[in-house]
């Protein structure tokens, strides 16, 4: 029961710093780091990461919180609060049922058929986004900046739904769109021999 409500704890105190920057009303949270400035951030998986706890058992729980913004991150790239704040109803929720008696197994069993249905029906009411403007004020929400929505849309406008979006720090302000034309293997050079930019690590061949 102690290691329980541990768990518990852990996992509500990095899920209660996580869910007030969900919605389009989401406020920032402030990460104190050991060094440097603080960071000033709305993203879920962000927030996650920073948090460390002492106790044991309260840790264990905010790692399981971890794992599942980590693995929404990697997956849709988008999410991580949502999906923190739905681990933290079914924890909450599925200890309270083993505690008034509930079978483990059959409750993980209802969740695995709940988890089929709502999946069904939110495919059946998903639309898809397929217009510049649309993707646009996609991009624009998961940025929280309209001019980086209105870029990422020109991106994809024009490489297409097949092409690669790479993004790269600038040396300079402002922000920079290039186009360049080719392909782009998932593997890179066999040897460091090849590199013709040894400052960007790249190896740039033209009509080879």
């Amino acid at each position: 029961e102690e290691a329980r409500r541990g768990l518990e704890r852990g996992l509500n105190s990095l899920a209660d710093a996580v869910k007030v920057t969900l919605g389009p009303k989401g406020r920032n949270v402030v990460l104190e780091k050991k060094w440097g400035a603080p960071t000033i951030t709305n993203d879920g998986v962000s927030i996650a990461k920073e948090i460390e706890l002492e106790d044991p058992y309260e840790k264990i729980g905010a790692e399981l919180v971890k794992e599942v913004a980590k693995k929404t991150d990697d997956v849709a790239g988008d999410g991580t609060t949502t999906a923190t704040v739905l681990a933290q109803a079914l924890v909450k929720e599925g200890l309270r049922n083993v505690a008034a008696g509930a079978n483990p197994l059959g409750l993980k069993r209802g969740i695995e058929k709940a988890v089929e249905k709502i999946t069904e029906t939110l495919l059946k009411g998903a639309k898809e986004v397929e217009t510049k403007d649309q993707i646009a004020a996609t991009a624009a929400i998961s940025a929280g900046d309209q001019s980086i929505g209105d870029l990422i849309a020109e991106a994809m406008d024009k490489v297409g739904n097949e092409g690669v979006i790479t993004v790269e720090e600038s040396n300079t302000f402002g922000l920079q769109l290039e186009l360049t034309e080719g392909m782009r293997f998932d593997k890179g050079y066999i040897s460091g021999y090849f590199v013709t930019d040894a400052e960007r690590q790249e190896a740039v061949l033209e009509d080879p």
